[in-house]
């Protein structure tokens, strides 16, 4: 009985921190959803208030409004789900061949690549932007989708899961006559379907909410994307802190979605390799 109390108590205090833990981590969004409904004047209000005393869900309607945002929605979604599938593309196409084609050099040229991920945005950016600028991409899709169509970390991360598939499979197909490319799509797609979407999660994230590369190449109000968007709610003068926040709030949404969808494959594949037997 003591054992089982002791048992009992260790998980009610585990459950109670973690609950705590929870607490502090939505909090933010919470605030965030509240702030959005409020009036200008409740904001710095003191002492501060929880609830608004009015919800003004009007102020969703501002943030369509007042800007092109629908326009700047559109503009993230082609970009995100561009830079996405060509991530994809590329990584599992290049962690293939670092995986299982044997040439020569291939593990020297496997560090350089790597290397690449020691060297800071910054640094590459003023080159980046050149060659942008010489091409006329200038406030267009391709200059900001082009650059992040390559990623080291994602050959990497895709590497790593080819290589714990065993060859057997391969030699397998091709004793049936297959080539490379059918042990890749026949093979290798359909077992790394959990790698491909935590790398899918992670590209899609980091495209949706980049804002410097976008901030850069783009010169006028209808190529925005959000991130860029939602600094029109501030100026010199003023800043709309609720309608930024609902802005927010709208602009989160296809991130929970997205996740939710892919949920069951995220935690899939940050586990591979975390139990062996």
């Amino acid at each position: 009985m003591s054992r089982k109390i002791k048992r009992y108590s260790r998980k009610t205090i585990i459950t109670l921190i973690l609950i705590i833990i929870s607490l502090f981590c939505v909090f933010p969004f919470f605030w965030m959803l509240v702030t959005s409904v409020k009036m200008k004047s409740e904001l710095f209000q003191y002492p501060p208030s929880l609830w608004p005393s009015k919800w003004h869900w009007e102020n969703y309607k501002k943030v369509w409004t007042s800007v092109p945002f629908g326009r700047f929605y559109i503009n993230s979604v082609i970009c995100a789900v561009c830079i996405t599938i060509g991530q994809l593309t590329t990584c599992s196409l290049g962690a293939y061949a670092f995986a299982r084609l044997n040439f020569r050099g291939r593990d020297r040229l496997f560090l350089l690549y790597l290397a690449t991920l020691m060297i800071p945005f910054q640094v590459i950016m003023i080159p980046l932007y050149s060659i942008i600028v010489k091409l006329n991409w200038i406030d267009t899709y391709q200059g900001i989708i082009v650059p992040s169509l390559f990623s080291a970390y994602g050959t990497f991360l895709l590497r790593q899961f080819f290589m714990g598939v065993p060859k057997e499979l391969e030699e397998s197909v091709k004793i049936d006559g297959g080539g490379y490319l059918v042990c890749f799509f026949r093979i290798m797609l359909p077992l790394s379907k959990a790698a491909l979407a935590t790398l899918g999660i992670f590209v899609f994230l980091f495209s949706w909410n980049n804002f410097l590369w976008p901030l850069l190449v783009v010169n006028t109000i209808p190529m925005h994307t959000l991130p860029l968007g939602i600094t029109l709610f501030q100026s010199r003068s003023t800043t709309d802190w609720n309608l930024i926040m609902g802005a927010s709030c709208i602009a989160m949404m296809p991130l929970l979605i997205v996740f939710l969808f892919a949920q069951q494959y995220f935690i899939e594949g940050i586990t591979v390799g975390a139990v062996k037997g």
